[in-house]
């Protein structure tokens, strides 16, 4: 990320005074900084420029895991897998409570800050050239409707913090939580500002920030949402369109005809990527791959020798696995099956199979001297997803999706396509479908449960939640008991108790 570490240099230090400490909020986490160093800070474009590396660093932080608990992790992709869970079980058995909530919503109130900072000071800086300016105000307005969107799905309503924190008082530093709705019509605010002020629809060069075409995916995914969720209808489902359409026009942007090579280390920012979360050696710490691969003593001697090749050196902790659910779905020429986990099977004493494990593969990283490296860039957003994401508004707006779907499937199933060619059918049957096609194509990427969701089917397609309809409320996460101890104004989601 241009040497993020060294350009951080000077964000460092005023992270220093602006945080005071571990995190730029304490109560949501919010706690008062000092006016005159900010005001000192914010002087010129350098400065501006390491604020917004310190903004992706602080992402990154929670990209490393917490998107990839909150997005997926509640669904039936995973299972319990040869290490101690040390808890995760909780997440895809669904028996979170409030002491047992999951990663909480405090860091991301951290990047919310950072946005607000420069939406409130780099207006007032001079740069060299003001399409520079109005990208970085734009990339901050789109990290913030991202965040927002992250938590509106997680929890529902929110405290809403559109100002830095450079005081402190009651009222500042205690918010209530906003309605569902209210965080919506901020999200969707900051995106209108955020497309006008991309200068351009190209692409960052790297792909590691935001840019107009991946802030037009993301509010094509924002208004599937409100039109399925929050009753948008068909007017949310033709915005969600346009905007998804609009993305697909960026110059460059197309299917990689390997699967795997998507999500290899050496092929960062490739042709399919519209957004990823940039990791570099020296400059990060390991994914959430990490804990989905297999320690090497965990290789068992009598695995077949292709199956060991492909898996290579082990690396990691298999604390969660790749479950008999997904590990079914794939069918035997479908590229992206041996892309996305290994199943392993040794011969019982008869010679019969028998099933050992299984792990994760697509963020599988590299292996050097010092061992198995899980520094994949994590990819927010990328062509395949948004070709899906047009099939899915498509056929909201009862057009035909087929060409969007075949898309993706040809490339999955090369000499095979005829064979599994999507004809369109009733709004319920190309629904099943593009939810299939999803999980096929997006296993592991941190988009599962909030599909789910989106479509109402969480309590139909996830095995813990079958028979639990009438518990609707398990659709949002409980809010810790220590995020309520920050904040005596925090009212707990129904369902989960005081």
């Amino acid at each position: 990320m241009k040497n993020i570490i060294k350009s951080l240099g000077k964000y460092a230090v005023l992270s220093g005074f602006l945080c005071l400490g571990a995190s730029c909020t304490d109560q949501l986490e919010l706690t008062p900084v000092s006016t005159i160093t900010a005001s000192g800070f914010w002087v010129n474009e350098d400065n501006a420029n390491g604020a917004l590396n310190g903004l992706y660093v602080r992402f990154r932080d929670e990209v490393s895991n917490n998107f990839f608990f909150w997005g997926e992790v509640r669904s039936e992709t995973l299972s319990y897998g040869l290490q101690a869970s040390e808890g995760r079980e909780r997440y895809f058995e669904n028996t979170l409570d409030p002491t047992f909530a999951g990663p909480t919503w405090l860091r991301l109130y951290t990047i919310i800050h950072d946005t607000n900072l420069m939406i409130k000071y780099v207006p007032e800086i001079k740069f060299n050239r003001e399409a520079d300016k109005n990208r970085m105000l734009a990339q901050a307005y789109t990290m913030r409707a991202f965040i927002y969107f992250t938590m509106a799905r997680t929890w529902g309503g929110v405290p809403i913090v559109t100002n830095p924190t450079e005081g402190y008082d009651a009222e500042t530093t205690f918010r209530e939580r906003a309605t569902v709705n209210e965080v919506f019509d901020l999200i969707k605010s900051d995106l209108d500002n955020a497309l006008q002020l991309y200068p351009d629809n190209t692409l960052s060069s790297s792909k590691a920030f935001w840019s107009k075409p991946a802030c037009n995916m993301l509010k094509g995914e924002v208004y599937l949402w409100t039109g399925k969720k929050l009753s948008g209808g068909q007017a949310d489902f033709t915005t969600a369109l346009q905007a998804l359409t609009e993305a697909s026009t960026a110059p460059g942007l197309g299917l990689l005809p390997n699967f795997d090579q998507i999500f290899r280390y050496h092929n960062k920012g490739n042709a399919e990527i519209l957004f990823a979360v940039r990791f570099l050696d020296l400059e990060s710490g390991s994914n959430y791959n990490s804990s989905l691969y297999i320690r090497d003593d965990e290789i068992p001697s009598s695995i077949d020798p292709e199956l060991e090749k492909r898996i290579g050196q082990g690396g990691g902790l298999n604390r969660m696995a790749p479950s008999q659910i997904l590990r079914s779905a794939y069918s035997q020429d479908d590229q992206r099956k041996d892309a996305t986990f290994a199943e392993i099977n040794i011969p019982n004493q008869d010679g019969t199979p028998r099933y050992y494990g299984s792990l994760v593969m697509k963020y599988r990283g590299f292996v050097d001297a010092s061992g198995r490296r899980f520094i994949d860039d994590i990819i927010i957003y990328r062509y395949a997803d948004l070709l899906l994401l047009v099939a899915e508004a498509k056929n909201a707006l009862g057009q035909d999706p087929s060409l969007e779907i075949n898309k993706v499937r040809k490339r999955a199933y090369g000499e095979a396509f005829e064979n599994h060619q999507f004809v369109n059918g009733s709004t319920e049957e190309n629904n099943e479908a593009i939810l299939k096609e999803r999980l096929l194509e997006l296993a592991f990427e941190g988009k599962r449960w909030w599909d789910l969701v989106r479509f109402d089917m969480a309590f139909e397609k996830i095995p813990s939640l079958q028979n639990r309809s009438n518990q609707r409320h398990l659709e949002l996460w409980p809010i810790s008991l220590s995020t309520i101890s920050l904040n005596s104004k925090i009212i707990q989601n129904p369902g989960y108790g005081n």
